[in-house]
């Protein structure tokens, strides 16, 4: 007692002549030390073998949430890497190193342990997953319900989500595509003629907030009908922006949090239900004189008997025209993007046309989007390098086993399950020089043409409860997901972009701006991916488009 009376008599001396401020940061320093040196004695003397190596991280509960958020694919290519990396060396130590990463590897992701499994085997090992094994409403609900609304989408039963799906299936029927053509078109020229922006016969346009107009009017006029699309304005797409900064990662933990994207996406929220609720009043004053999504959900009735609600018909009109807008807008904004560096494209895009539609370019129709292989080309490009969703997250309800090239390992409840599609889809092994845009890859017999099983051929079959899709999810080019969560929107995204491309290359060139070389970089700060910053591009009208507008 003596001898340590001895040794801190000093310190407590000193301690004492010291202000409270600087005691108190003095200790959480201290606090902080010591959580990291725990923190990397554990991960370093007291890893599990039987579950996937867990990435170094410093921070405890922070963990790697940094450097995925910035650019998920490069931490996904960074962590995979190691692995190959190190079995290039003689180094034993880096050898031992190499078990910590691969294709199947755990990081901390907002304080939970998210294990990745990557390539066309993770891919089908995550989105086929049955549902005894992982659960994607835990995961979401917190991000789409104060977006969306309550009791639909992933705030209900999955039953039940199915049942809704199917619902909405009724806009998307071939039929249904097939009359969307004209409209879309429609919304585009008419776009054009007005907005403030595009006056004049050349000037410079911020691509992305433009495409989010086209996109919003483009979704409600054919999604929805005539009397919601006379409902927007620009405010309203303003409105969506709102609601889509709902979708911010914070969001995973703090969803309720009144942070100030959060406060404009419950007033957003409201504003738009709100809406929808008033023509949902007026209809059932008046006599139903028309067919389209809204009169479909105000008539459908789940398989208890019981009616859609109101509320649920206008949350599920939110979720359906988020759906055909918010990721459009930015898969069309990269496509303007990416045009507006490669002239020839566009000169090849207005070609095609005349060549197979006519020299005049008479109004599009489905048919003719089917006869441009071009114009496809260019959106499936676009969306093998800008998928809108890069990570698809899974909660993990019951251990599941999952076998590597080297090892087995067993992925406890306590871990979600990540799925991240892209980083196939921008695989050398799949796709030559794999950062390079190049729509004509897609061509039979190209150099960069993909490598691998036909990514059209026959796949099983399966109805989840809102009809047959394909269940497939092997495939390294999957923008719109796999299994029983797979977009229903996805030939109607296709719809959707071929229109508005092929309708912009008929109306005016584009190219970057002075001084301005390739594209913007990614903003991974939602859970939509979208170009960083603002994008502008310069536009120059072609020959007689004056005059017809």
């Amino acid at each position: 007692m003596g001898l340590l009376a001895t040794l801190l008599g000093p310190l407590d001396q000193i301690l004492a002549t010291q202000p409270i401020w600087l005691l108190c940061l003095a200790g959480f320093a201290t606090l902080f030390c010591l959580a990291i040196t725990l923190n990397v004695l554990k991960q370093s003397l007291f890893r599990n073998p039987n579950e996937p190596p867990v990435v170094f991280h410093w921070i405890p509960l922070i963990g790697s949430t940094i450097s995925y958020g910035i650019d998920p694919f490069k931490f996904f290519f960074a962590c995979r890497e190691k692995v190959r990396s190190a079995r290039m060396t003689w180094s034993r130590t880096a050898l031992a190193n190499a078990t910590q990463y691969g294709d199947v590897f755990t990081f901390i992701l907002l304080g939970r342990k998210t294990t990745v499994c990557l390539g066309t085997k993770g891919n089908e090992f995550i989105l086929n997953g049955k549902l005894k094994d992982v659960n994607a409403e835990e995961v979401y609900t917190p991000l789409t319900t104060p977006v969306f609304g309550k009791d639909v989408v992933y705030d209900c039963p999955n039953s039940k989500l199915m049942e809704q799906k199917k619902f909405v299936k009724f806009g998307l029927t071939a039929e249904a595509l097939k009359s969307y053509v004209q409209l879309i078109e429609k919304e585009v020229l008419d776009f054009v003629a007005r907005a403030p922006t595009f006056q004049g016969s050349k000037g410079t346009t911020n691509i992305c907030p433009t495409m989010a107009e086209i996109t919003i009017y483009t979704a409600s006029r054919s999604l929805q009908g005539r009397e919601v699309r006379e409902k927007f304005d620009s405010s309203f797409a303003e409105l969506y922006h709102h609601l889509d900064m709902g979708f911010a990662p914070i969001n995973f933990i703090l969803p309720w949090f009144p942070l100030p994207h959060n406060r404009k996406r419950d007033h957003a929220q409201k504003k738009m239900a709100q809406t929808y609720m008033d023509i949902i009043k007026q209809r059932k004053q008046g006599v139903r004189d028309s067919e389209d999504m809204l009169w479909n959900l105000m008539s459908s009735v789940y398989k208890d008997g019981t009616s859609v609600p109101d509320h649920e018909v206008a949350h599920m009109m939110i979720a359906l025209l988020m759906a055909g807008q918010h990721s459009s807008s930015s898969t069309s904004s990269w496509i303007m993007l990416r045009l507006a560096t490669r002239a020839d494209i566009q000169e090849e895009l207005l070609e095609e046309q005349k060549q197979i539609l006519g020299a005049d370019l008479p109004p599009l129709t489905y048919d003719d989007l089917q006869r441009l292989p071009l114009n496809a080309q260019v959106v499936k490009e676009t969306l093998r390098l800008h998928a809108p969703i890069h990570s698809v997250i899974r909660r993990v309800k019951s251990p599941m086993t999952i076998a590597t090239v080297a090892d087995s390992y067993t992925i406890p409840t306590s871990h979600n399950l990540l799925s991240a599609p892209g980083v196939t889809s921008r695989g050398a092994e799949f796709f030559p020089e794999p950062e390079l845009w190049e729509p004509h890859r897609w061509d039979e017999g190209n150099p960069l043409a993909y490598a691998g099983p036909a990514l059209n051929e026959k796949e099983e079959q399966i109805d989840y409860g809102y009809g047959m899709v394909s269940k497939g999810a092997s495939s390294p080019y999957l923008p719109f997901g796999a299994g029983r969560h797979r977009c229903i929107g996805e030939q109607f995204a296709y719809v959707q972009l071929g229109t508005i491309t092929a309708t912009m290359i008929r109306l005016m060139k584009y190219r970057n701006t002075p001084g301005r070389d390739g594209i913007p970089s990614t903003d991974y700060s939602s859970l939509f991916s979208r170009p960083l910053g603002t994008s502008f591009i310069d536009w120059e009208k072609r020959a007689g488009v004056g005059e017809k507008a």
